[in-house]
């Protein structure tokens, strides 16, 4: 691999109400902050209104509601005279459809059906008949609401084409000689016949197998980095691909020099497949790091507070069972029914191929690396289902076979069943600990220990130095100050338990493993505005889907999740007293906060910061994580602090800002100190509160367990064992000799260290 990594990136979400001239406007604050590369939003023509550019339109223009060609050359030229680069997100898997007269090749499709040019582009079955677009209202009569006018169909304010000499008598007539059927919207997830990204029907997945309809979709982005614009690419899904090795090896030829990541979510413990990019996105990470500030030691009385709270003791495994299988059968039954037809002397195969769907360990498999991934599915699905042993070897026996279209579309499924049921279902519904409820880990791991840590970081410098890591994304469930804080409650699972069993009663929800999640989010993101708890409750009562849905909304228990909200507003001695625990754990949270920060920063990799995360953050899901950021209040900190101020540990985040730019430009102007890397252990009795690593000239320190730190008392004689050189300490400028460094004076300022070598 070309060794052209950025030093570090930052992601901002270009969108309409943030476009390219005003992201032209911080161009120099992140230059100053120290990062090397801006990362941002797709860039390309998207459906009106898109707040994130994952639903292309026109895969040939720069989205005008940005600010169009003229303002990203005008981004490129800030960025070059600031020394920075840019990397651009893609979105190779699915275009959108949802105003169809905005999509050229869509809209050529619905009005010449396979006879178009475009037929071929994206991935629709043409053996189940006419195109079927899932939009019409939910009554035997919702096409007596079409119309005709000037040479299309309408529908309310939908547009649709008319095909050639079809365009006679009334809409209906019209209607049913077109190459698409307009049908209800309920019928969307299970008779469609083109494949969507994951449950959107207004999202269509290409086929950029096709060499055509790559060099289609790419041309423009590949233009960008021939002619210096971008230098870096992040690729959004591709396990939505239907050969993700070949379409990366495509793209890596395309862009040989290229720094090149891939959304790629990996269980804990999965390897990313050896394909030419730089590596992952870096979930990994997050799980890898946020774990080691979570005290392993007090699971035991999670379980116990949960089964108190729910009644119920239900295992994560099947939970996760549980919730794909669902998925897999309902709001992926149309692509269900498209792979079960590729098994027509199967009996059974449905439920076969969706229990060995909702059995699968991993997102997917890449045939034919990965094939122990379906054996363990086909055992576990045997366990739970031995009536189905006949269907599961039969068609196992397919799945293994790389070239069987029934295994190369298995393969897309499993992540779409994966994603649905345990990201935007499971996290929702089993709620003991939600700190570690995060897209890349598993909830059933409490946690990590420092070796865990330091063996996965060891690895990640041999293996995939150039892969990115993150602590944020606007794909997370939590912001990453909120798990930091919310790590806090595994010191003090007593003084938990206390609060919250006393809060479901007071302010009780008929779903209490949902009220659980609620409370900890609410200690976690405080102070937070009633509107935007609010929001966050009903989004995540309908993920869950256990007293209502996005499908069904459920309007009495949605009152009851509105009563129990505005109680802790409105009652004053309830929300004294969720104030005064939030603010107990605040301190010990932001201690966790720097910490991860500086792992994260300074570890193997290339550290991207998520849009104001430089500052304490505690954003909950999207699109609460997608609101606009102050940059004028960062730039004014950042210059204070480069005038000398030392921050305090305090509101105002200061200290988070300093730790990053620290880091940050250091890695800029010295790569050299971060070639190498070596666990380093502090010694003495709190030794086990540090974790600390050599990058090859720089010791990072951190704190961690802070509550159990200090029921010890303080460091004490513990000390760090360093070379016998001269260091300095980078956050306050101290310098510090001799072979042992005591923790106690070299954490005095703050809970986190850098020490760089003279």
């Amino acid at each position: 691999m070309p060794d052209n990594r950025p030093s570090s990136t930052y992601r901002v979400q270009v969108r309409p109400d943030f476009p390219l001239p005003s992201t032209i406007e911080i161009v120099d604050y992140l230059a100053d902050l120290g990062v090397s590369h801006l990362y941002s939003a797709p860039l390309l023509t998207a459906a009106p209104g898109s707040e994130h550019g994952y639903d292309v339109v026109d895969h040939s223009s720069v989205n005008p509601a940005l600010g169009g060609e003229e303002a990203l050359l005008g981004l490129s030229r800030a960025l070059r005279e600031a020394g920075l680069g840019l990397v651009v997100d893609i979105v190779p898997n699915h275009a959108g459809i949802a105003v169809p007269h905005l999509n050229p090749t869509w809209w050529d499709i619905l009005r010449r059906g396979q006879k178009s040019d475009f037929a071929h582009f994206y991935d629709i079955d043409w053996s189940r008949g006419r195109l079927l677009i899932p939009v019409l209202a939910d009554s035997p009569d919702a096409l007596d609401d079409l119309r005709a006018e000037d040479g299309e169909l309408r529908y309310f304010d939908k547009r649709f084409p008319i095909a050639d000499g079809t365009g006679d008598g009334t809409p209906r007539e019209i209607h049913d000689r077109q190459h698409y059927e307009l049908v209800n919207w309920t019928r969307g997830d299970t008779e469609l016949n083109y494949r969507r990204f994951f449950a959107i029907t207004d999202l269509a997945g290409l086929r950029v197998d096709d060499p055509e309809v790559f060099d289609a979709t790419h041309s423009e982005i590949l233009r960008w980095y021939r002619e210096g614009i971008a230098q870096g690419i992040r690729v959004d899904h591709p396990d939505g691909l239907r050969d993700p090795a070949g379409y990366l090896a495509r793209l890596r030829e395309a862009a040989p020099d290229a720094w090149i990541v891939i959304e790629k979510i990996l269980e804990p413990g999965e390897k990313l497949p050896a394909w030419p990019v730089d590596g992952s996105t870096g979930y990994d990470a997050m799980c890898l790091v946020n774990g080691v500030f979570v005290d392993t030691g007090t699971e035991a009385f999670f379980d116990t507070l949960d089964h108190h709270l729910t009644g119920v003791t239900t295992s994560w495994q099947d939970l996760v069972h549980q919730a794909k299988y669902a998925v897999a059968t309902g709001s992926l039954a149309a692509e269900l029914a498209r792979l079960a037809d590729l098994a027509p002397t199967v009996e059974d195969a449905p439920r076969a191929l969706a229990e060995l769907a909702a059995c699968f360990p991993v997102y997917r498999s890449y045939l034919p690396a990965g094939s122990r991934y379906l054996a363990q599915a086909r055992s576990e699905a045997g366990r739970r289902r031995p009536h189905l042993i006949s269907a599961l070897d039969q068609v196992t026996a397919r799945l293994r076979n790389p070239a069987d279209e029934l295994a190369i579309r298995f393969q897309q499924f499993t992540g779409a069943v994966m994603a649905k049921g345990v990201e935007d279902n499971a996290f929702y519904r089993w709620t003991r600990f939600v700190a570690r409820n995060e897209v890349g880990s598993d909830p059933a791991r409490f946690g990590s220990t420092p070796d865990e840590f330091h063996e996965a970081a060891w690895e990640r410098w041999q293996e995939w130095p150039g892969s990115m890591t993150s602590l944020a994304t606007h794909d997370t469930k939590r912001g990453e100050d909120v798990r930091a804080r919310l790590a806090v409650l595994a010191e003090v699972p007593g003084d938990w338990t206390e609060v919250v069993r006393r809060w479901v009663r007071f302010a009780p929800l008929p779903d209490p493993s949902l009220a659980h999640l609620i409370w900890q989010v609410t200690v976690g993101a405080w102070p937070i505005s009633r509107e935007r708890l609010q929001a966050y409750a009903r989004k995540a009562a309908r993920e869950a889907g256990t007293g209502t849905s996005w499908l069904h909304p459920d309007e009495s228990f949605e009152t009851a999740l509105r009563q129990m909200v505005d109680r802790i507003y409105d009652d004053p001695a309830l929300h004294r007293e969720v104030a005064d625990f939030a603010a107990s754990i605040t301190p010990p949270g932001w201690s966790n906060s720097l910490g991860q920060k500086l792992l994260q920063l300074s570890m193997p990799g290339v550290p991207d910061v998520y849009q104001g995360t430089e500052l304490w953050d505690h954003s909950l899901v999207d699109p609460d994580n997608r609101r606009p950021v102050d940059f004028a209040e960062r730039r004014a900190l950042l210059n204070r602090i480069d005038d000398g101020w030392l921050p305090p540990v305090d509101a105002t985040g200061a200290a988070k800002l300093l730790v990053t730019s620290r880091v940050l430009r250091l890695r800029r102007q010295r790569p050299e100190l971060f070639t190498s890397y070596r666990p380093v252990y502090a010694e003495g009795r709190a030794g086990h509160h540090a974790v600390a690593f050599d990058r090859g000239g720089v010791v990072a320190v951190a704190t961690r367990l802070p509550i159990g730190l200090s029921r010890h008392g303080s460091w004490g004689d513990t000390s760090l064992s360093l070379d016998g050189h001269s260091w300095t300490e980078v956050f306050t400028n101290t310098s510090y000799g001799g072979s042992r460094l005591p923790v106690a004076e070299l954490l005095h300022t703050y809970p986190v260290a850098l020490l760089v070598k003279e």
